[in-house]
C-alpha cells in the first residue's frame, strides 16, 4: 500500500501531529523524555480507516525524530508493529 500525501501539522505545543480528511482529524501523539520521543497514540477516525493515513503520521513522526536527531519509544501497538516491519526506522528504537 502506498503512503498518501497529507497536510500534516505539528502542534509541538500539543505533543502531536495530526491532519484533517474528509474534515475528520487523524493524529499521533507523543512526549518528549530527554532525547526519546515517546509515541503514545496514533488515532484514525473509523470512516477513514484503511486509507494508509496512520501509517502516513508513523512516517512523518519518524522523520521528524530521525531530524532532532531522537530516538524513539514506540508506546502505541500500532507503532511498534510499524518500526519492526519497516527495516529503515528499526535505528531510531530507543
Amino acid at each position: 500500500m502506498s503512503i498518501p500525501t497529507l497536510d500534516i501539522r505539528h502542534l509541538p505545543e500539543r505533543g502531536r501531529f495530526e491532519a484533517t480528511v474528509d474534515g475528520l482529524v487523524c493524529e499521533l501523539d507523543y512526549r518528549l523524555q530527554g532525547q526519546v520521543m515517546a509515541i503514545t497514540h496514533t488515532g484514525v477516525p473509523r470512516p477513514l480507516e484503511g486509507r494508509g493515513l496512520a501509517a502516513a503520521l508513523v512516517v512523518h513522526a519518524l522523520t521528524w525524530a530521525r531530524q532532532q536527531e531522537l530516538k524513539v519509544m514506540p508506546v502505541c501497538s500500532y507503532v511498534q508493529v510499524y518500526m519492526r516491519r519497516h527495516p529503515q526506522f528499526q535505528d531510531l528504537q530507543a
